[in-house]
């Protein structure tokens, strides 16, 4: 083992299971029923990898998880685990935190536009239809070919109100623009603004280089996303957001290769909602993206009550499984069990199917890659206890950790640039006094429409507009851009 930064799990009196840190970026699973203990494995994972010196990305659909900035304070409980286990370099410690809420209220604001999620994002996260997401992406379209920023809310309305008034321009070249169709957008489109999107779609973006931060000991940042109220009010937006920084990862990081720990290190708690009622075309795309961040040095680890609320194709490619107890009370329970346990590498000392219903608080089925990236036989273990604090810190300690942040007022400025809706109410009142000044022509050519002069300006204007070729990755945000 490598004491340096491979770093052990759990264990019991015979055996210590270790997590070789080269194949970390191989993903994986945490999974349980409530209670189980979940949390505090992705506790002891996180703290191990800042440790080593890997930022972490956590969605903290709990709010317990903030416990991760505070070192344990009564270690005493522990001891019987640290000696079962055998763990010989145990202390507490907190780990170096930065606090993030999509609503502004625990943690730095994030916020990103609509430009850089795209249409197939912005399509699922509004629940579009085939024909409503055609429109949607003709609606990208038409700003990607005319320079129009779509940044907010009132960009993308603006937008598609033009579209319905000019849709007979438009036909030929993007397909019909069905009013119906708009109107139903639109009407999704209310319902995302009560639900905070007018919060997070907007400027400044955040950076995702802000989430791969090291401290100057060396730690890994520990970035942590207060999910509660996002996933209470809205939790398309919460798993949508959560794609979209996969997207953008795999999007902008370089090549890694072979490397001996990850560049970054995500945790995304109720991760079912990932999935939930995702589109075939979208679910192909999310198995393509995690088969691939690997490369860019990116491990994912998923958090959820089952491991088959994952789909089969990204589930067989998550290299560490951590099973807490799971309950067998319906038939559909029990069938549910004989398939998680058929999921893991057989060890004849083991009934996996029945420890899976009988596992302890804080007891776990765990199996890792090996050192050659085959996954080890699934063994029974206690997880070791964390360093830090189990649990939420208070509200006081949380807002003296968020003003002595470095990225404190980074983002708080609320920008509100030149952009698709400025630009058109701009064209529009223009055309308006155009109207009024100029008598209508007697003979002669016909005067251009309304959206003829709209493209042909919006056209010439490109360069002073945006200056660059908009290029939009995998999922359709953009790529390169920005």
């Amino acid at each position: 083992m490598n004491q340096k930064l491979d770093f052990i799990i759990g264990g019991h009196q015979d055996a210590r299971v270790v997590l070789h840190t080269a194949m970390a970026n191989r993903h994986g699973v945490i999974s349980g029923a409530t209670g189980s203990g979940k949390t505090v494995s992705l506790q002891v994972l996180a703290e191990n990898f800042s440790r080593i010196g890997v930022p972490v990305f956590i969605s903290d659909a709990k709010g317990d998880l903030s416990g991760l900035a505070e070192s344990a304070s009564d270690t005493e409980r522990f001891q019987q685990r640290i000696e079962t286990i055998g763990l010989e370099d145990y202390s507490a410690s907190a780990s170096p935190t930065v606090f993030w809420d999509l609503f502004c209220k625990n943690g730095h604001p994030v916020r990103t536009t609509m430009s850089e999620m795209g249409p197939l994002l912005i399509s699922h996260l509004l629940e579009l239809n085939d024909t409503q997401t055609g429109i949607i992406y003709s609606c990208f379209k038409i700003a990607d070919d005319n320079g129009m920023l779509l940044l907010d809310l009132k960009d993308l309305r603006s937008m598609l109100t033009w579209m319905g008034t000019n849709a007979k321009q438009l036909r030929n070249e993007y397909g019909n623009i069905s009013s119906a169709s708009i109107g139903a957008i639109q009407r999704r489109l209310l319902v995302l603004e009560e639900q905070g999107g007018d919060y997070f779609f907007s400027e400044p973006a955040v950076s995702l280089s802000d989430f791969m931060q090291v401290d100057f000991s060396g730690r890994g940042v520990v970035s942590i996303l207060d999910s509660v109220d996002l996933i209470a009010k809205s939790p398309r937006l919460y798993s949508t957001f959560l794609l979209w920084i996969l997207s953008e990862l795999y999007e902008n990081l370089p090549e890694k290769g072979d490397a001996e720990k990850p560049e970054l290190v995500l945790f995304f708690d109720e991760a079912h909602l990932l999935f939930d009622r995702a589109p075939r075309v979208l679910l192909d795309k999310i198995e393509q993206i995690v088969r691939l961040i690997r490369s860019k040095g990116v491990g994912v680890y998923f958090i959820t009550q089952s491991p088959l609320d994952i789909p089969e194709d990204i589930l067989g490619q998550l290299g560490l499984r951590i099973q807490h107890v799971l309950r067998a009370f319906t038939p559909k329970d029990r069938k549910t069990v004989k398939a998680v346990a058929e999921n893991f590498r057989e060890n004849a000392a083991i009934d996996t199917e029945s420890a899976i219903t009988e596992l302890g608080i804080g007891e776990a089925l765990v199996s890792v890659l090996d050192e050659k990236g085959a996954p080890t036989p699934v063994e029974r273990i206690l997880i070791r206890p964390p360093a830090s604090q189990i649990g939420p810190i208070d509200d006081q300690q949380r807002q003296q950790r968020i003003q002595r942040s470095p990225l404190n007022g980074r983002y708080d400025e609320l920008l509100d640039r030149e952009s698709a809706y400025e630009l058109l109410k701009e064209r529009a009142e223009e055309k308006a006094r155009q109207a009024e000044q100029k008598p209508k022509p007697r003979s002669g050519r016909a005067r251009q429409s309304v959206g003829e002069a709209f493209i042909k300006s919006a056209a010439r204007s490109i360069g002073r507009q945006v200056g660059r070729q908009i290029i939009r990755g995998v999922l359709g945000s953009l790529f390169g851009s920005r």
